[in-house]
C-alpha cells in the first residue's frame, strides 16, 4: 500500500473518531494508479461538509464550482480531494459506496479507460468472445486468478452472464476466482437471476466439463445464484442424514454428499459424461420431500421414485431437450436398483434396462461417497457375468421338493445328485420342459437303483 494512502485512511479515521462516516475511494484502484500520477492525490468520501471540515483541519480549501470534488487538502506532497458520502436511507444500496470518481478516471491511462467497464466500450465484434470482460495476462487461464476487467461490479452491470460464466472458467480450469470480482459476483447473484435467462444460465452450464460439474455446482451454490435457480438442490444443505462408514455413524447433509457422488462418478469410464453427472446432480432430490426423522433416525422411502417426478419439473423449468429430460430422470428413478444384493432373476431384469451402465456406476459413486462397504456391490458384479448364461442352465427344471415327490425319494445326498444330473441335460439339451425333466429324474433314478 502506497504511504499517501495510509495517510488518507489516516484522515478517515480521524473522522469516524470525531463521529462522521468517511472511507477512502476504491482502496486497489486508488493504489494502482498512484504509481502513474505525476502529482500524488487521493480522493475521501465523507459525511461532513465544507465547514465541518474545516474545524478539524484549518488548512482545506473549498473547491471550484466547476469541479467534481467539494475541497482539498494538500499536506506532506500529497492532494487529498473530498466527495460527498451519500447518507439518504432512500438511496439505491451501491450509491452509498462510491467506487470511481471524475478525477480518478482522468488520472487512468487510455487502457484503463477502456477497461473500466464494458458496457460503453467494448467493441461489438468482443460480444460473441468468451473471454471479452475478463482481464487474462496470460495465455492459460488457470496460470492466474479469473479476474473481471476493470470494477468488477460496473463491468456485471453491463451483462449480468459474466458471472456464471466466470464460475464456469474457474471449475474448468480448477482456478480461483480473484477476491473483488468473487465479492462482485455474490453481490450480483440476485441480479443474474432476474436479468439473464435460465435458458442462457444452461448454455454456460453445458460448456462446464463433466469432472469438473461439482466444483461449479459448489461455486454456484456459494455465490448464491444456485439457490434461485435450482432451490430444490441448494435446499439438500439443510437435509441430513446418516452416513455409516467404518469410522461409525456420523451425520452429513444431502448436498454435500451429492458434490462428492458427481466428482466420484467422472472418476472413471464415465468422465465424459455430462448428461450421467447431471443425474447424479439429482438423484437424491426426492430426500427433500421424504425425510422423515423416527426412532432417532432420518428415513427417505421411495425418495427415488419422488426424486425422478421432481427432477422432471426442474428440468423442463431450465428447457432442456425432451430427451435428455427422459434419460435423466429414468436415471434418477432407478438409481437404486443395483444397491441391494440381487438373485439371478433380479439381476436379469436390471440388465433390462436402460443405461444399466450408467447405473451401476452411480452406485458405484454413492457408496464411494458415504465410504461404505461393497459387499452387495461385488456379489451384484458377479452375478451379472451369470446373466449371459440362459436362465435354463442356471436352474433345473425341477428343485429339489418336485424330484422327491416325482419319484418317492426320502431327503439326503441322492437328492442333489439327481438335481445336479437334471442341470447337466438341461444344458445339453437332452431335457426341454417340465414333462421330459420328470421322465428323465425317473430314468435316471432307476439307472442309480439297479
Amino acid at each position: 500500500m502506497q504511504e499517501q494512502l495510509k495517510a488518507a485512511l489516516s484522515i478517515c479515521k480521524n473522522l469516524q473518531r470525531n463521529g462522521y462516516e468517511a472511507h477512502v475511494i476504491n482502496p486497489p484502484l486508488q493504489d494502482a494508479l498512484l504509481l502513474q500520477m505525476p502529482k500524488a492525490a487521493v480522493d475521501i468520501a465523507c459525511e461532513p461538509g465544507v465547514e465541518k471540515l474545516t474545524r478539524l483541519y484549518p488548512h482545506l480549501v473549498k473547491a471550484d464550482s466547476n469541479d467534481p470534488f467539494f475541497a482539498f487538502l494538500e499536506e506532506d506532497e500529497t492532494i487529498f480531494r473530498f466527495y460527498g458520502l451519500e447518507m439518504s436511507e432512500a438511496s439505491q444500496p451501491e450509491v452509498s459506496i462510491l467506487r470511481i470518481t471524475p478525477t480518478m478516471i482522468e488520472a487512468m491511462n487510455e487502457h484503463d479507460r477502456k477497461n473500466l467497464g464494458m458496457g460503453n466500450f467494448c467493441d461489438p465484434a468482443e460480444q460473441n468472445n468468451s473471454y471479452a470482460g475478463f482481464d487474462l495476462k496470460s495465455k492459460k487461464p488457470s496460470d492466474e486468478p479469473i479476474r473481471l476487467v476493470g470494477i468488477p461490479d460496473e463491468t456485471l452491470r453491463h451483462n449480468y452472464l459474466l458471472a456464471v460464466r466466470a464460475l464456469r472458467f474457474a471449475a474448468n480450469y480448477d482456478a480461483e476466482i480473484e477476491p473483488n470480482t468473487w465479492l462482485a459476483i455474490v453481490r450480483s447473484s440476485g441480479r443474474v437471476l432476474d436479468y439473464v435467462p435460465a435458458r442462457d444460465i444452461m448454455e454456460e452450464w453445458r460448456k462446464v466439463a463433466a469432472e469438473s460439474m461439482h466444483r461449479f455446482v459448489k461455486l454456484m451454490f456459494d455465490a448464491h445464484i444456485l439457490q434461485g435457480l435450482i432451490p430444490e438442490v441448494a435446499a439438500l444443505s439443510s437435509i441430513p442424514q446418516q452416513n455409516y462408514c467404518d469410522e461409525g455413524d456420523r451425520t452429513e447433509d444431502v448436498f454435500q454428499h451429492t458434490l462428492e457422488c458427481m466428482r466420484f462418478y467422472t472418476e472413471e469410464e464415465f468422465h465424459y459424461d455430462w448428461l450421467g453427472t447431471m443425474a447424479m446432480l439429482f438423484h437424491d432430490v426426492g430426500k427433500l420431500f421424504t425425510c422423515e426423522y423416527f426412532d432417532g433416525g432420518y428415513t427417505f422411502f421411495q425418495h427415488h421414485r419422488v426424486g425422478a417426478k421432481v427432477t422432471r419439473k426442474i428440468l423442463q423449468r431450465l428447457h432442456f431437450d425432451y430427451e435428455d429430460i427422459d434419460l435423466i430422470c429414468h436415471l434418477v428413478a432407478n438409481h437404486m436398483r443395483f444397491h441391494f444384493m440381487l438373485t439371478d432373476r433380479g439381476i436379469r431384469r436390471f440388465k433390462a434396462l436402460d443405461e444399466y451402465p450408467r447405473l451401476i456406476a452411480m452406485a458405484k459413486a454413492d457408496l464411494k461417497a458415504r465410504e461404505d462397504k461393497f459387499t452387495s456391490f461385488n456379489h451384484n458384479m458377479k452375478y451379472l457375468a451369470r446373466a449371459e448364461t440362459p436362465e435354463q442352465m442356471l436352474e433345473p427344471l425341477l428343485n429339489g421338493n418336485e424330484i422327491m415327490k416325482e419319484i418317492n425319494l426320502a431327503p439326503g445326498p441322492l437328492v442333489g445328485s439327481i438335481r445336479d444330473a437334471l442341470l447337466k441335460a438341461q444344458i445339453a439339451g437332452e431335457v426341454s420342459d417340465h414333462a421330459s425333466a420328470v421322465a428323465f429324474v425317473k430314468s435316471y433314478a432307476e439307472t442309480l437303483n439297479s
